[in-house]
């Protein structure tokens, strides 16, 4: 008969043996299948987290930045962003009566995509200056907490904020984890992200690098306000994204995560540097669950950085191999 002292030793030892065992099959990305992109992340964070490793990196510099629209979230069949500056033309067009026969408002009020899409990125530009500007940023904020909480997608007639990438939240957990900081990196403005991003995707606002517009210090019924400019301050998209990554965060990022050439720079910029880089690319493969889209597309194209992937090293995740459910309510 075993004595009591021993048998705790024993008891101790199997639980010790079976908790080491079940810490080691937690899987930190469940709705991600074993494909080589998950292999690369993993062996990736690995490396650059292992104390006394020739790739180690130390916490201050584990700096991960996420473009938003395609590569968090769903940007088809139009970018979140642009369908909030339509319905914001909607809610404003009695103020401004020459909408109904001026382009593109008068495409947007008719329900016309062809037109507005014929007004081109000019269009576009002129009605987010018309829609985005002349009131204070915490009006502003006001507007997009209000529009985004109840605002719903297209086709899925989802909230948007449900039409967020399950893989890639488990992938931002997963890396704050390891003591990443994580960032997003968008062309979208960053008066219309910071509302949110900490609710949907745990990023704090202060983490949030987009475009933005000039802002202006001035008093408003004594009260001193940041009045938004309809200038651009910062257009935060291709070449402006190391731009904006430097004059935000002031680290180069040893990750860097998107999904279309918009986000080529970023990549290009974040894997020149020393040591141990990690740049991937979301790549739609998916029309059956989500969408299937690169090179053709108006909407997130993906060409450059497809064709350059395979020799600058860069992981091309496929959605529809690698990803075992694409949004949250799918699980």
């Amino acid at each position: 008969m075993l004595k009591v002292g021993t048998l705790w030793v024993c008891l101790i030892t199997a639980c010790a043996a079976g908790c080491g065992a079940a810490a080691q099959d937690t899987d930190p990305l469940p709705s991600w299948n074993d494909s080589t992109s998950k292999k690369a992340i993993v062996d990736f964070v690995t490396k650059v987290t292992q104390e006394g490793g020739a790739d180690f990196v130390p916490v201050s510099d584990r700096i991960a930045t996420f473009d938003n629209d395609g590569t968090l979230w769903a940007e088809q069949p139009v970018y979140v962003q642009v369908a909030f500056a339509f319905d914001r033309v909607k809610a404003l067009a009695s103020q401004h009566p020459e909408w109904k026969q001026q382009q593109p408002f008068k495409g947007v009020l008719d329900g016309d995509t062809k037109a507005v899409a014929a007004a081109g990125e000019r269009g576009l530009l002129e009605i987010i200056a018309a829609t985005h500007v002349g009131n204070t940023t915490e009006e502003f904020e006001t507007i997009v907490r209000d529009w985004i909480t109840t605002a719903r997608h297209p086709t899925t007639q989802r909230l948007y904020t449900e039409m967020v990438y399950q893989p890639m939240l488990e992938l931002l957990t997963y890396l704050r984890a390891k003591g990443f900081k994580t960032f997003i990196v968008s062309g979208g403005g960053v008066e219309f992200m910071r509302p949110w991003a900490e609710r949907v995707y745990g990023v704090p606002r202060e983490q949030v690098v987009g475009s933005r517009a000039k802002v202006k210090y001035e008093h408003r019924e004594g009260r001193p306000v940041l009045l938004r400019l309809p200038e651009v301050d910062l257009l935060n998209d291709g070449a402006g994204k190391p731009v904006g990554i430097h004059q935000a965060i002031g680290r180069r990022p040893i990750a860097a995560f998107g999904n279309s050439d918009g986000d080529f720079e970023m990549l290009e910029w974040t894997t020149s540097g020393r040591g141990a880089r990690l740049g991937l690319l979301v790549h739609h493969t998916d029309a059956t669950r989500e969408w299937a889209y690169d090179r053709a597309s108006h909407i997130g194209a993906l060409m450059r950085a497809l064709d350059e992937a395979p020799t600058r090293g860069w992981t091309v995740v496929d959605m529809q191999r690698d990803w075992k459910v694409i949004y949250p309510f799918q699980k």
